[in-house]
């Protein structure tokens, strides 16, 4: 534990808490703004993990009396996305260690893979297809991708340091192709799930898996399809020969072997869960059983314990779950402690008198694209979720912005605004590690790529939205 840094978090939170509250916000709503700032400070500064971090948050809110703790932990730990979460590491657990995501990796390498760019659209296949399944993008992107990525460079003959060499383009392909994927499925980076709060409680919009995937399917691949030509541009990699890369590709598939019987099975049962979700309201106006996402994902964890694809005790040890239940569930709570002390409510009508004489629909692009800047400034995207998201989505409320665009623009900006700097996620990281760009180059092409996404996202995107009715101003 890095105990200067827990310091500053705790002696910034007590600052504020110390100031008399401003015009006429209640008391309670200052103490609670006061440990959510120390709270994020410490996501930033990483004193502790981000889950005693918040625990430490919800104990100071107790004790000091400001809101009552009990509903608090209810609506946090009870919250159904947070649970829809949990289950999706759970799954995800079983995923990485049958090898399915890996072998599943390699075979759409072997069919794509063809030349060095198709190369690059096979990486971003093989993103797409593991994404709903695999809720840590680092563990996706760096877990599961990224080893193969730099395997793949190597057999091209890449060396780190190399300029425009095959190593730098894929490498980049990889990173910018979790960013995208993360942003297109509400289940592939927890940290997405941290906008939900915000566009129920302030927008009254349920922004779950199926509106999630609806909004982002089609500028989402079209930013994918993207995203590998524009890199191949920026590096202009030198001609290379293919064959050494097919040949490790066929390799590791051999050293896997055969299909094993989890694999299958497991195979199986994620289609069988696709399918759940897919046909779930028709299912309940058929049949009436109800089964709503986490429901559907709570059965295949239970599945994958009774067709012993893993045992309970490994499932159970799956870290990354708790962890999240831990955070997510209680930076919930921490969101609706602000709520009923009003503080989101007093924040947005400041922030409303500068945004005066603007459209709704202009309210939530100039929002939007703040939002996706500021990223700039925070070394983390669940770090910069969790500290704006929610007052971002509150300030859209009190300008009338339609509320459906209003949560799409910041649900999907959330991962997207990661192009811009070697550091803003875990997957981004570790490509960048790899060290085959350096840091001013990395940075210079992702800021054209994030170019790329705002230009597809608020083109094509809105186009889209507007057909599915997503402009619609809020009800009165």
């Amino acid at each position: 534990m890095a105990w200067g840094r827990l310091l500053i978090c705790a002696s910034a939170g007590a600052a504020i808490a110390l100031l008399p509250p401003p015009g006429d916000l209640d008391p309670r709503g200052w103490g609670v703004f006061a440990v959510f700032v120390g709270v994020v400070l410490a996501f930033l500064l990483r004193p502790i993990d981000m889950a005693p971090a918040v625990l430490i948050g919800l104990l100071v809110i107790a004790v000091s009396g400001l809101v009552e703790v009990g509903p608090l932990i209810a609506s946090g730990f009870g919250d159904k996305t947070v649970w829809l979460v949990v289950a999706a590491f759970l799954i995800a657990d079983a995923v990485e260690h049958t090898g399915l995501g890996r072998r599943i990796a390699l075979l759409i390498l072997r069919a794509l893979g063809r030349s060095l760019i198709g190369t690059g659209y096979a990486i971003a296949a093989a993103e797409l297809v593991l994404a709903p399944f695999i809720p840590s993008n680092t563990a996706r992107g760096g877990g599961v991708l990224s080893p193969v990525v730099n395997g793949l460079a190597k057999a091209l003959g890449a060396v780190p340091g190399e300029p425009r060499g095959p190593g730098a383009y894929l490498s980049q392909v990889g990173s910018h192709s979790n960013l995208v994927t993360s942003a297109m499925f509400l289940t592939a980076m927890a940290g997405n799930a941290l906008v939900l709060p915000g566009a129920r409680d302030h927008l009254g919009v349920d922004f779950g898996y199926w509106r999630w995937i609806q909004g982002a399917c089609v500028p989402g691949l079209a930013s994918l399809s993207v995203v590998p030509l524009l890199l191949w541009a920026l590096e202009r990699p030198p001609p290379v020969d293919i064959s050494s890369l097919r040949e490790r590709v066929a390799a590791e598939l051999s050293a896997m072997g055969r299909w094993t019987r989890n694999e299958l099975v497991l195979g199986w049962l994620l289609l069988g869960l696709l399918l759940l979700w897919t046909t779930g309201r028709l299912l309940e106006r058929a049949l009436g059983i109800k089964l709503d996402t986490t429901a559907t994902a709570l059965i295949g964890v239970a599945l994958i314990v009774v067709l012993n694809v893993r045992s309970w005790p490994s499932v159970a040890s799956t870290w990354r779950a708790w962890d999240a239940l831990l955070w997510l569930g209680g930076y919930v709570a921490l969101a609706e402690a602000l709520k009923s002390t009003r503080f989101t409510d007093w924040f947005a009508s400041e922030v409303r008198t500068g945004l005066a004489g603007w459209s709704g629909l202009e309210c939530a692009l100039i929002l939007a694209l703040i939002y996706f800047a500021s990223m700039v400034f925070f070394s983390q995207l669940t770090v910069h979720a969790a500290a704006l998201s929610g007052a971002f989505l509150a300030v859209a409320a009190s300008t009338g912005a339609p509320p459906l665009l209003a949560v799409g623009l910041i649900a999907y900006f959330t991962t997207l605004c990661g192009a811009m700097t070697p550091w803003s996620s875990g997957p981004v990281i570790i490509y960048f590690g790899l060290d085959y760009v350096p840091v001013g180059r990395w940075i210079r092409n992702g800021c054209l790529v994030a170019l790329c996404h705002l230009g597809v996202w608020l083109t094509v995107g809105m186009a889209w939205w507007r057909w599915l009715g997503w402009w619609a101003p809020p009800t009165p």
